[in-house]
């Protein structure tokens, strides 16, 4: 059986250790610093990445593949068929099913207790929201430099979250 990860929710960033957004920061400023130079390279190259969405507005699924997508990533996108209402076994089969076919998942719009049944039995990191721009790491965005615009910022810090649980 694979190991269990943490789903990565707004609840768990909140608790961020100062060293953990440190070294986030970090990670985002490299990035921030790389774009700004031109020297912007594929560190994801390789890795499928999903994106299981529940009604969820166009610009957060399209801010989750851009940042994604500029790191070499291939993000699938699909609409979630999971409902509070599914069964125990037809959620452990899907989770199953999507840590055997994505180094990691974002989810958009679904339960919170889903989407940590899916983090429970899917093997892979799996994040709730983290393109969301109530998701409170986006936060962390306002302490990167003005060299770059805050919707980039943002960005800087989706992908370095990205880079620290899959790269």
């Amino acid at each position: 059986m694979p190991p269990t990860h943490t789903v990565r929710s707004p609840e768990a960033d909140l608790k961020l250790s100062p060293l953990n957004a440190a070294s986030l920061l970090a990670r985002a400023r490299i990035l921030q610093q790389a774009c700004v130079d031109g020297t912007t390279r594929p560190l994801l190259r390789g890795k499928n990445l999903g994106l299981v969405y529940e009604a969820q507005p166009a610009e957060s699924l399209a801010f989750f593949r851009r940042a994604a997508e500029e790191l070499g990533a291939h993000v699938a996108v699909m609409r979630s068929s999971l409902s509070a209402a599914s069964t125990p076994q037809e959620v452990q089969h899907t989770a199953r099913m999507l840590g055997r076919l994505y180094d990691a998942i974002e989810c958009q719009g679904l339960d919170p207790a889903l989407v940590r049944c899916i983090g429970q039995h899917a093997g892979i990191p799996v994040f709730e929201g983290a393109a969301m721009k109530t998701h409170p790491a986006s936060q962390l965005a306002e302490l990167l430099s003005d060299a770059t615009l805050p919707a980039d910022n943002r960005r800087f810090i989706l992908q370095a979250m990205l880079l620290e649980a899959i790269g």
